[in-house]
């Protein structure tokens, strides 16, 4: 109690000196760890925030009371205070804070600083040192390299960095795929309205490139320049068959926007970027990062606006951002007017409005969804092939007698006590064994839900059963639930008196390990694969226990006393439960309502079985 008001003085002595100027704040914990890096335009205001005030974001419930030193950086303006936040979290990649989940650095397309510049493909961590213009950043590289070629097909730039003989063209100019600069078969005018070509093709201005093909294409017939015309008419061709696969979605041809969209789950988050330009749906760029389960996507969002847009390259940069959902007009203002200082340009950050830019919403939520699910594929097989160091792992931080090869994970399922089922399911060596499943009608607890009766049943029939007929045990037991969970299935394993079997539950709201006997949870990062496995295990529990429910309960639902009507038809009762409900509603309409719904004998049937009875 003295270390925790002595912690709590500290903090109001650090609270008191904290300066009114714009920076970033960074906490840390007992151990001098930094937890967590934020940015603030008053200092001393932001800050005294987490201290002053009730939260009720999980999050902050949750960092708030392992604060225990205020470290601040000031800066003259909040836009020197995003950049330098962005710079500190890279850095220091605090566990709170929200982390590019693959921290490679991206590739870009650079037209290269030459005399006659080249196109390649670079990855820079500071491109304002590099030498050339940047396009990109790009997170397909297979699509990448795929256009890199399209390229080099429709533009026929200098492809060798030097000359590859001192007196004659190399073979890209034989095929076609170069015009030999280093030889002066080209000018450096046409050259250079060249790279204006492609400087409009990596900015998605393929429309714009295409009528100035046609046009430089008709030039040069009316010259007589007939093999140039060939080489413009060809690259107009190839672009317009770009435009082709591209989808149209304004018919305005001045619409350049991203839509942004995030999916999440397990602390896993799926962004994704739908570039349109020229009002044309020209590309879909996906980003993964990691965060706390406490996170929300809103502001996973908010980090992204940051991340992204800080990388990004002027060709890069639309002139709107539509967002899934409204943001504070604080932090919108921060980033439009950082976006403006950076490419003097103005940017408008909104949420979508009308129905066009709805339905394209949908479509990047969509692209979202699924990029989503290659990610938790990713993981699985992620857990899959390193689960001897998981095990390993989990062996140690969770203190087990066994190494868990096989493991057994329960889950509740009901609606208001009713249809109360459990499920169990079984993974060995980190894969799921499908043939192992097991499912349980909870009997105890039915019309009155009771988590821990129902826990303590099933867990009691499960494991009574092994041990009558002598079958072999988990290494591992996992209860999916909190303390009150763990304890019900910890007491049975007593009575029955089955001992040295490890038993653990996994808490959803704060991914908290609870181990038998320990008052305090055990926290495993949420970056480790530890974790990921517990989440993959209780998730399928949890699917397979909801699976059961609902089969349990359609077939209730046409369970009624419609039964009891001697040679009813089972699509009439259908129909009848469809349009009124419930059998209370049937009961109190006339023949002629049921008659409306159900052919006259069956509604005379139903009728005078419930007015006779």
């Amino acid at each position: 109690m003295s270390l925790e008001l002595n912690k709590n003085e500290k903090i109001k002595e650090q609270l008191a000196y904290l300066p009114v100027n714009s920076g970033c704040y960074l906490y840390h914990d007992k151990n001098d760890e930094i937890i967590y890096v934020g940015k603030a335009k008053n200092l001393k205001r932001r800050v005294s925030s987490y201290f002053n005030k009730h939260h009720d974001s999980a999050k902050l419930k949750v960092l708030v009371p392992k604060i225990a030193r205020i470290e601040y950086i000031v800066t003259d303006t909040e836009i020197e205070a995003l950049i330098l936040e962005s710079h500190l979290i890279k850095k220091h990649k605090p566990r709170y804070n929200i982390l590019l989940k693959d921290d490679k650095k991206f590739p870009y397309f650079v037209i290269t600083n030459e005399d006659y510049p080249r196109i390649i493909i670079a990855r820079k961590s500071n491109i304002n040192m590099a030498q050339g213009k940047y396009f990109g950043p790009y997170t397909d590289s297979r699509a990448m390299y795929t256009t890199l070629e399209l390229m080099k097909k429709i533009f026929p730039l200098k492809q060798c960095k030097t000359p590859k003989f001192k007196d004659r063209p190399c073979m890209y100019y034989q095929i076609g795929r170069c015009l030999a600069p280093c030889q002066k078969k080209v000018s450096s005018e046409e050259y250079k309205k060249l790279i204006k070509s492609v400087e409009l093709f990596l900015s998605g201005k393929q429309q714009e490139l295409a009528d100035k093909l046609l046009i430089e294409m008709k030039k040069c017939s009316e010259t007589q320049e007939f093999e140039k015309a060939a080489r413009y008419r060809d690259s107009y061709l190839d672009v317009t068959k770009t435009l082709e696969r591209q989808k149209v979605v304004f018919e305005n041809t001045n619409i350049n926007n991203d839509i942004v969209s995030v999916s999440s789950k397990n602390g896993i988050f799926a962004v994704v970027v739908m570039q349109i330009r020229g009002g044309r749906l020209i590309n879909r760029k996906d980003f993964s990062y990691v965060a706390s389960i406490l996170d929300t996507e809103e502001e996973i969002i908010n980090f992204f606006l940051k991340d992204y847009y800080q990388r990004a390259t002027e060709n890069e940069i639309p002139r709107k951002i539509l967002l899934p959902q409204k943001f504070k007009t604080e932090s919108i203002d921060v980033y439009s007017e950082f976006l403006h200082k950076k490419f003097n340009k103005k940017v408008i950050i909104a949420s979508v409005k009308t129905n066009k830019e709805k339905e394209l919403l949908e479509l990047a939520r969509k692209n979202s969804d699924l990029f989503l699910d290659k990610l938790i594929r990713e993981q699985k097989a992620d857990v899959a092939s390193n689960y001897n160091e998981i095990g390993a792992y989990l062996k140690e931080k969770l203190n087990l007698q066994r190494f868990p090869h096989r493991v057994e994970c329960f889950d509740i399922s009901h609606i208001q006590g009713t249809s109360t089922v459990a499920s169990m399911v079984t993974f060995e060596n980190g894969m799921p064994v499908k043939s192992l499943y097991r499912k349980f009608k909870v009997r105890c607890a039915e019309g009155k839900p009771d988590d821990f009766k129902s826990m303590s049943e099933v867990v009691t029939r499960r494991y009574k059963r092994l041990k009558e007929n002598n079958l072999e045990f988990p290494d591992l037991i996992i209860i999916d639930g909190g303390k009150g969970q763990l304890s019900a299935a910890h007491s049975v394993l007593k009575e029955l008196e089955i001992e040295d079997q490890d038993i653990v539950s996994l808490a959803k709201r704060l991914e908290e390990v609870f181990i038998p006997g320990h008052s305090k949870s055990v926290i495993i990062p949420e970056t480790s694969l530890a974790l990921h496995f517990f989440q993959q295990i209780r998730d399928e529990a949890h699917r397979f226990a909801i699976t059961f429910h609902r089969a349990l309960r359609s077939k209730s639902a046409i369970k009624s006393e419609l039964d009891n009507i001697k040679y009813l038809r089972t699509e009439v009762k259908a129909l009848l439960l469809q349009k009124f409900k419930s059998i209370q509603t049937i009961t109190t309409r006339s023949q002629q309502e049921l008659e409306s719904v159900v052919d006259k004998k069956s509604a005379k049937k139903v009728y005078d079985f419930f007015h006779n009875n």
